[in-house]
């Protein structure tokens, strides 16, 4: 598909209203929010192409700037910058979200049914998501690109810094900022802010963000990007055929569950017998509805944690071995695992250097999987309805984003790897036998 020229039309700062009072001026970072990896999490939204959104363009441009600025005042932390002489804090000084409209002189349909590619979805964000910064306090926490198509369909990118902001954050700001725009009255905004330190206070983490930045050298190297859509009955047979082979106890996996046993086994079939000792799948698991008590649905920040699933070498591993896996290292994410944080801490910290004396992270081979499904993308109406399509670009490699398909029913999953090890992924029988995707040209 050749390359679809964006336009910027206009660049500007929306700054909360009303404005942040003085008493709210500093947020908190917790432990998690340490942790996160520094990068953008960014979200692409599609809008079909209406009459009214092609032909009053301005007034609709002006309705989304006022919705985002009412937004802004309940997720006020967006529109702050890290502080300088305090990194592990946000200055709520409402320096404001930037947002950006673009023009695309071409229909949408070229992106959307066409098979996308990362490099064309990229420039409908308004930022890289992977932008480095050498003074933390310069990143723009908040930005938001809103490209307007000849067709008269939308396109809605925002980029949220994940160092405030996981995806379920980023959804439910999305989703707020939507309600706000339709004008529905009864938003639950209460538990937006929500001091997460007091369940996961900040400690020391340096040998913690070391080893995340070293993990983080390696995802960002030279890296190709697809889209594999599993239809929600190659799922549903996937997750029969996986309970079938279950021998000890009948267990049907999740969705997610199913998909990622099937990607993690392709993955592993792609390294040489002997030369890795051990895989290692990484899932973050949203903690927001498995604390006790529960936490606000849309409150910010990373309220996650990482577990990780391991498989020793094996020679084409069964998917109910690797589906178990993985459901059972999520089992194990409860509220009292949580709560210990020291515990977690020194077990990290002993991961790392165990690392460091094995050279780095050579001693293992890891793909981190990361679910955004059930989170409510496709219910953000600003007011001309809902999405026809949700998706992300984020490039990194040995990493997988599952996101439902439109029908609910289905997952795309976005995974990143390098080249040649891409090109054995679409030859892999599994793959093919359960996913679609547009082959790479030879």
């Amino acid at each position: 598909m050749d390359m679809i020229k964006v336009q910027i039309i206009s660049t500007e700062t929306i700054k909360p209203s009303p404005s942040t009072p003085p008493h709210l001026k500093t947020f908190n970072l917790s432990l998690f929010d340490r942790l996160a990896p520094p990068v953008y999490v960014p979200i692409l939204l599609f809008y079909s192409p209406t009459d009214d959104l092609k032909n009053h363009r301005k007034r609709w441009s002006d309705h989304l700037k006022k919705s985002l600025s009412k937004t802004l005042a309940h997720f006020y932390p967006f529109a702050g910058q890290i502080n300088k002489d305090d990194a592990f804090t946000i200055d709520c000084n409402d320096r404001g979200a930037t947002y950006v409209e673009a023009q695309i002189q071409a229909d949408m349909s070229d992106v959307v049914l066409n098979e996308p590619e990362i490099d064309m979805l990229q420039r409908l964000l308004p930022c890289d998501p992977l932008e480095k910064f050498a003074d933390p306090s310069s990143r723009v926490i908040l930005a938001v690109q809103v490209n307007y198509f000849a067709c008269g369909g939308i396109v809605i990118g925002v980029c949220i810094s994940h160092v405030i902001a996981d995806a379920s954050a980023t959804a439910s700001f999305v989703k707020s900022w939507a309600a706000t725009a339709s004008g529905v009255n009864d938003i639950d905004v209460n538990g937006v802010i929500y001091d997460c330190t007091s369940l996961f206070p900040p400690q020391d983490s340096t040998e913690l963000q070391q080893l995340m930045e070293n993990i983080m050298k390696v995802r960002q190297a030279s890296c190709v990007m697809k889209r594999f859509l599993f239809d929600g009955s190659k799922i549903a047979a996937l997750r029969n055929k996986i309970s079938m082979e279950q021998k000890e106890c009948f267990y049907r996996p999740t969705r997610v569950e199913a998909v990622s046993a099937l990607i993690w086994g392709a993955s592993m079939a792609m390294e040489k017998t002997g030369n890795i000792p051990m895989h290692v799948a990484v899932f973050p698991v949203n903690l927001r509805k498995i604390m006790n008590p529960v936490l606000p649905e849309f409150c910010i920040g990373n309220i996650y944690q990482v577990t990780m699933a391991t498989s020793m070498m094996e020679k084409n591993a069964k998917h109910s071995s690797l589906a178990g896996k993985i459901h059972e290292s999520i089992k194990k994410v409860k509220e009292e695992c949580v709560r210990k944080r020291g515990e977690y801490l020194n077990m990290m910290s002993r991961k790392s250097n165990t690392d460091e004396q094995k050279n780095g992270l050579e001693a293992m081979v890891s793909f981190a999987f990361s679910s955004w499904c059930r989170f409510p993308f496709y219910e953000t109406d600003f007011g001309w309805g809902k999405p026809v399509w949700v998706a992300t670009a984020l490039r990194m490699d040995k990493l997988a984003i599952l996101l439902d398909a439109s029908d609910g029913q289905g997952i795309e999953a976005w995974i990143g790897l390098t080249e040649e090890e891409m090109t054995k992924l679409e030859q892999d029988p599994e793959i093919l036998a359960y996913a679609s995707f547009r082959p790479s040209k030879g």
